[in-house]
Formats: C-alpha cells, structure tokens, sequence
C-alpha cells in the first residue's frame, strides 16, 4: 500500500469500542496505521443527563488517546432512539465518514441483543458494500461487546463465535487501561462489563488459538493477508 493503512472502528455507545476491539486498536496504531473511532450513540438526554453524555465523550477521548487514536468522532444521537432516525439518513452519514477515511480495515459491532447495536450494524453494512467507498476495505469484521452479544438467547438468535482471534497479549494492559478511562461505564465484578471479565474474555479468546490474550473477531470480508493488514 503507498499510503498509512486506515483503520474505521464503529462503536453504537462510548466504550464499545474498547471492550470489543481495545488490544486490536492499539496494536494496529503501534504498528504504524492510522485509526478512526466513530460513536454513534450517546448517553445524553432523554435518557441521561447532559452531564453523563459530557463525562462519557471526555472519557473516550482519554482511552483513544491511550490506544493511539489518530480521530474520534461522537455523535450526538440519544442511546436506544436511534432507530427514531430516517435509515437513509443514518446510512448516508455512515457511508460519508466510510467515504472520507477510505478504511483498509473496518471494525463493526456483532449484531447482537442491543437495538443500537442491530442498527449500528445494519448501516455500517451498508456503507461496507464493495462498490463505491467500500472497495478499497481489505477487511470487514465484527467484534463482540461484552454483556450485550453474549446475551443472545442461544439457537433462537445468532451466537457470536469468532472466526478470527487477534493476539493481543502484548497490549492487554494497555486495553484494561483505557477500559478504566471510562470509570463511569466499569462496574465491580462480577458484572460483565468489569475489568475482571473483560481481561478473563481476552484470556479465554487466547487459550482458543493457543496465545496470551487475544479479541475475538467475526469475519465479513476479508481480501488481503492479516499480516499486511495489522502489522507485527
């Protein structure tokens, strides 16, 4: 490739992103790419007060800038409203920040439990189609949200399981790091969303392919050697 690689991650809420694709994050920036994070969804008003909305993005700014996020973007979408917008709309601002970043690697949510996930998904694949923009992505996958895709009712809806494991171990530390830059969102263990059961995933995704500590991925699209893709 003549240019830096691109990496577009899509997170529907402020955290997501690190939960599902932290260690992947920081070691494709290490590696010399240039990652974009957008947030979709906000904790904002109706259902938050400003100040959680406020608290959660100054938080998400922090843990990108630990990962090595070169651009964040948060919208200013109120959390579980956004199927309120027109889905062209949706789409449309999707495929444009798609189209300005020209990723090599596009990270999506898993479509899992959360209405805001499904959404998310469903118009990230969209601005994902191998025509226009979407041609040049080398790499379509989804990633896993702690709680949320592991809530499936099993059989009755579709389970995550990945296809792909990244190691990570090198960056596991710096992943459970950011996750404690969003304090607001962490809560004791044993709740799923705990540092205790984000770092137990990531070692549990490692014993599956034989490493540390890994991120499980579903893969999409994938037309080009991961190793070209990610970096050492």
């Amino acid at each position: 490739m003549t240019r830096p690689r691109s990496m577009l991650v899509i997170a529907p809420h402020p955290d997501d992103e690190v939960l599902g694709a932290g260690g992947t994050i920081a070691r494709f920036a290490a590696a010399g790419g240039r990652v974009t994070v957008l947030v979709v969804a906000a904790h904002m008003p109706p259902l938050y007060p400003e100040e959680v909305h406020q608290r959660t993005v100054t938080e998400g700014r922090r843990a990108h800038e630990l990962l090595g996020v070169a651009e964040s973007e948060f919208w200013d979408n109120p959390a579980v409203l956004l199927g309120e917008i027109p889905v062209h709309e949706l789409n449309g601002r999707i495929h444009a920040v798609v189209d300005r970043v020209r990723p090599d690697v596009m990270l999506l949510p898993y479509r899992d439990r959360h209405v805001d996930h499904q959404i998310v998904f469903d118009s990230a694949m969209v601005a994902a189609r191998p025509v226009g923009p979407g041609r040049a992505i080398r790499l379509v996958a989804c990633y896993e949200t702690l709680s949320e895709t592991h809530w499936n009712a099993p059989h009755l809806e579709p389970n995550f399981t990945p296809d792909w494991c990244i190691d990570v171990t090198d960056w596991i530390e710096r992943k459970l790091e950011a996750m404690r830059c969003y304090e607001s969102q962490v809560h004791p263990f044993p709740a799923p969303r705990s540092l205790e059961a984000l770092e137990a995933l990531a070692l549990f995704r490692g014993s599956q392919v034989g490493v540390g500590y890994a991120e499980g991925f579903h893969v999409i699209r994938l037309t080009a050697a991961p190793e070209d893709l990610l970096g050492s």
